[in-house]
C-alpha cells in the first residue's frame, strides 16, 4: 500500500464561484499534497464580485461532521476559516480542543474582498476567547489584525501591526502572520510574529486587479506545509511562495476579481520564475 497523504480538516463555508472558502481550501490542500476532509460551516450566495447572503449550518451539525470524520482518520492539521456564527465558534472550539496536538491554522475571516461584513462584534469576541487561545498559527490581513487587537473600550486605540502581533499572541496563538496587501506600500510585506517578536518578513511584488481567495489560499498551504512536516518558518515561507505563483497565474472568469490559479503548476503554459524576498 502506499505511503498516506497528509490529512487536513477544514471548517469553511461553501462558496459557489469556487474562488474562495471550502473549494478554495480543497484545491490549496489537494495541489500541495494533501487529503482534505471538509466541515461546511455555512452555505454562502455569491460570486466574485462579493457575498450576498450567508446561511449558518446548525452548530450541532459542525461538531457532528468534524468528530465523525476525526473518529476515523489520523489528521495532520486543522485549517478555520469563515466560521458562521458564535455558536459554531463554540461548536468548533470544543472539538479541536480535545485534540490539542494537531496543530490549528486560524484565517480569521471578517469581511469579504468587496467589504461585505462577515463577521459580528458577537463573533470576533468568540473568536479571541475560544478560537485564538488554541491557535497555532493566525494569518490575518492587516484590517483584520486591527479589528482583533483593537481595545473596544479605547475608541482612541490604533495600534500598529506589531502590537497586533503582540496582543494576538498574549491572546493564547504561538504564532502570527500579518499580511500587508491592504497596506499603502509598493510591495506586500507579509510578517512572521512570535513570542519574541518578528521571525520573518517577507515581500513580494505587488501584482495588479484583485483576488477572490487568496487568504483563504495562503492560510491552507501553510496548513499544508505544516502537516508535510516543515517548520513554521518554512511552512510560511513555502506557502507564501506557492501563493504568489497562484495569484501571478490566476484568471478572471467573471466580472469580478481574479481568481487564484492553484493548479498553475499543472498547466501546459510555462510561467516564469519569481517570489519573495526574504528579508530576515
Amino acid at each position: 500500500m502506499s505511503e498516506l497523504p497528509p490529512i487536513v480538516l477544514i471548517f469553511a463555508a461553501a462558496d459557489p464561484s469556487g474562488g474562495a472558502g471550502l473549494q478554495a481550501d480543497i484545491m490549496t490542500l489537494s495541489s500541495m499534497g494533501c487529503h482534505p476532509l471538509s466541515c461546511v460551516t455555512a452555505i454562502t450566495i455569491q460570486d466574485t464580485m462579493g457575498v450576498e447572503d450567508v446561511l449558518p449550518v446548525d452548530p450541532e451539525w459542525v461538531a457532528d461532521q468534524a468528530r465523525c470524520v476525526l473518529e476515523d482518520m489520523r489528521v495532520a492539521a486543522f485549517k478555520i476559516g469563515l466560521v458562521g456564527s458564535v455558536e459554531a465558534i463554540a461548536s468548533i472550539a470544543e472539538v479541536v480542543s480535545d485534540y490539542p496536538e494537531i496543530p490549528l491554522v486560524l484565517d480569521p475571516v471578517l469581511a469579504s474582498g468587496r467589504g461585505d461584513e462577515l463577521a459580528t462584534e458577537e463573533m470576533i469576541t468568540a473568536l479571541r476567547e475560544l478560537l485564538i487561545p488554541q491557535t497555532t498559527i493566525i494569518t490575518p490581513n492587516s484590517l483584520e489584525a486591527r479589528r482583533l487587537a483593537a481595545d473596544d473600550s479605547d475608541e482612541n486605540d490604533h495600534p500598529d501591526l506589531a502590537e497586533c502581533a503582540r496582543r494576538l499572541i498574549a491572546t493564547g496563538c504561538e504564532y502570527a502572520l500579518i499580511t500587508g496587501t491592504h497596506e499603502n506600500t509598493p510591495e506586500v510585506v507579509n510578517t512572521l510574529y512570535g513570542q519574541e517578536g518578528v521571525m520573518r518578513s517577507d515581500s513580494w511584488r505587488r501584482l495588479p486587479g484583485t483576488y477572490h481567495g487568496s487568504g483563504c489560499t495562503l492560510a491552507s498551504a501553510i496548513a499544508a506545509t505544516i502537516a508535510n512536516g516543515l517548520s513554521i518558518g518554512d511552512a510560511v515561507k513555502d506557502a507564501q511562495e506557492y501563493t504568489w505563483q497562484t495569484l501571478k497565474a490566476a484568471f478572471r472568469p467573471g466580472m469580478g476579481q481574479h481568481v487564484p490559479d492553484r493548479l498553475f503548476w499543472a498547466r501546459e503554459e510555462e510561467h516564469p520564475e519569481g517570489g519573495g524576498r526574504d528579508e530576515d
